[in-house]
């Protein structure tokens, strides 16, 4: 992590930084991170695969990666969460280059470097913003844990159930297996998709195999 010392608006944080740019804006301050680890990609990569499609398919929202601002309302900072959902009631705060306040969905893939400020200060102001759902993704622990927000404004722990599943309820019949995040290596979108869908294992499989130009697998 590494600051700019030089203190800037949030409207000149935003013609400073580019689209690759992984930076946010605290304080008035330019916090710029390092790379991610290949794990932390990874799982990016295969929550985006998933979520996208299953947002698109349901007309939810949209689905965002970093790096994409997040403003926070008044005084708080512009946060870049690893994966952001803004639902279509929410669409219209979304700008070209930031959304303008709270995603309804906020995920962070926790790194040794990131650990103690996203479940310490991004949990405060996600939580005072009104992100309905923090999700916090620990490949390192092999630990996940997801917030919602209450009628009471506070972030309260929603466990998975006897079966390790979690049930989103911003993003309505969404479930997870909490195991699918530390399996190496994860597992193939569609199968997960079709999983969530219920759809039978042999259409599943005559899918995969006419995406690999009717090649079997052996075995």
């Amino acid at each position: 992590m590494e600051k700019i010392k030089e203190k800037l608006s949030y409207e000149e944080f935003l013609d400073w930084c580019d689209e690759d740019t992984l930076a946010e804006w605290v304080d008035g301050e330019i916090i710029m991170y390092s790379p991610a680890s290949l794990r932390h990609q990874d799982l990016t990569d295969f929550l985006i695969s998933i979520l996208r499609i299953y947002t698109e398919a349901k007309g939810l929202g949209v689905m965002l990666s970093a790096p994409f601002q997040m403003k926070l309302p008044e005084h708080l900072p512009g946060r870049e969460p690893d994966l952001i959902f803004v639902s279509t009631a929410n669409l219209h705060r979304l700008q070209k280059t930031y959304l303008d306040g709270p995603a309804d969905l906020a995920i962070e893939i926790i790194s040794e470097e990131s650990i103690d400020r996203d479940r310490g200060r991004k949990f405060v102001e996600y939580e005072a913003s009104g992100v309905q759902e923090y999700w916090l993704i620990d490949p390192l622990r092999s630990q996940a844990e997801f917030y919602r927000l209450g009628a009471d404004n506070r972030y309260h722990v929603v466990l998975p159930d006897a079966e390790g599943i979690y049930h989103s309820e911003v993003l309505s019949g969404f479930w997870l297996r909490v195991s699918w995040f530390w399996q190496t290596p994860l597992p193939p979108t569609v199968r997960i998709l079709a999983e969530i869908a219920g759809v039978p294992q042999e259409l599943v499989e005559a899918f995969e195999q006419a995406l690999g130009g009717g090649r079997r697998k052996k075995g």
